[in-house]
């Protein structure tokens, strides 16, 4: 019984320490192949530094307004006799666009013309009269009164009719009117937008610190959304006086040209005040920059000699981000012209990792496009 006991405790001893053994040999060759495997090689995309212009804005946004715009109201109440314009179309300085009726204005004119001749007649035959004492000075002087009245009513009749007359008060583009011919107005109707879009402003704000880069007659850039690639030149015609407390915030006037009429009235634009170019630049696009909570960071690739073979190799280094425009930062650190700088791929580097540059072909498009 107990030569048995000891053969399976025999046993027993030499599976575990088979199993034991064959664990240290295995972890053995794994952190042999691990020791002796090759250091791996992170692809990534590069860009040679190459020193250009940069041309820094002060970005802002605003609404474009016409040069001048009103919406056209009627004075007098009454109805509508004529509408001379077609909706839509351009219309000149003083050209008649509604007409009211008048039919009652125009008769008691005509009554009051026809006895202004018997009025100033019977002044001025007083008026002789009474230089030779034959009539008083009360009666001459109720003839003048009388028709010195007629003459009032007169006038007064014209300047009526007059404003039953709608003209526009300048030259411009009408649009819709909102009114119908036959149709009785009350006084203050809106009737029909007009502006003048030969040439737009646009107002924009920007802070108080940037104030002393602004000046009238400097060049900015607009653009909207219907023509986002279509820059509008335009200049700065006006500065706000004084600063709004409340945001600190002040206002600039800009007035664009409009020659083609892309430009309408409450189009939502964004504005680029353009400062002097700056020459001899370092520009990245901004996937190459590392943006953190502790600075911002960009990677370096240098090349080496190990065992004879050239080894690609990055150092990361802080780089300061002066400014910003789609894409692109411009940067400021301890850069060269011909700097080789990580675009892509900086999610698997550290320090001195060794990478493999490849072809950023990710962006180019195909030769044909594929079909559904």
């Amino acid at each position: 019984m107990k030569k048995w006991t000891l053969m399976m405790l025999i046993i027993a001893l030499l599976a575990f320490g088979s199993v034991i053994g064959f664990n240290i040999m295995v972890k053995g060759k794994i952190a042999d192949a691990i020791a002796n495997m090759p250091e791996p090689e992170s692809p990534v995309t590069a860009l040679a530094l190459t020193p250009q212009s940069w041309q820094p804005t002060i970005d802002a946004i605003g609404f474009v307004e016409p040069n001048q715009g009103v919406t056209i109201a009627n004075e007098l109440s009454g109805v509508i006799s004529n509408i001379n314009f077609e909706n839509g179309s351009e219309v000149q300085d003083g050209q008649s666009l509604i007409v009211l009726d008048s039919a009652v204005e125009q008769a008691n004119l005509k009554s009051k013309m026809v006895q202004l001749p018997a009025a100033e007649a019977d002044y001025q035959r007083l008026t002789r009269l009474y230089k030779k004492n034959s009539v008083s000075k009360q009666d001459l002087d109720n003839s003048q009164s009388k028709y010195l009245a007629l003459k009032a009513d007169i006038e007064s009749l014209k300047a009526t009719i007059d404003r039953r007359q709608i003209d526009a008060p300048f030259a411009g583009l009408v649009g819709i009117r909102s009114v119908n011919l036959g149709e009785y107005l009350q006084a203050g109707t809106d009737i029909v937008r007009l502006e003048d879009i030969s040439t737009m402003k646009i107002r924009f704000t920007v802070p108080q610190t940037q104030l002393p880069r602004i000046s009238n007659g400097q060049t900015i850039h607009v653009y909207v959304d219907a023509y986002p690639d279509h820059p509008f030149e335009g200049k700065i015609s006006a500065i706000e006086p004084a600063v709004f407390y409340q945001s600190g915030l002040i206002q600039i006037q800009a007035t664009i040209p409009n020659i083609d009429a892309k430009l309408r009235s409450g189009m939502f634009a964004r504005v680029a005040v353009l400062l002097p170019e700056m020459t001899e630049q370092f520009v990245l696009p901004q996937t190459a920059i590392n943006f953190t909570l502790y600075g911002n960071s960009i990677y370096l690739i240098h090349e080496s000699q190990e065992e004879g073979e050239t080894v690609k190799r990055v150092q990361q280094i802080n780089v300061e981000v002066l400014e910003r425009n789609g894409n692109n930062a411009l940067v400021k650190g301890h850069l060269a012209a011909n700097d080789l700088v990580v675009t892509s791929g900086q999610v698997r580097l550290s320090n001195n990792s060794k990478v493999k540059v490849t072809e950023d072909d990710a962006l180019t498009p195909p030769a044909t496009m594929p079909q559904l």
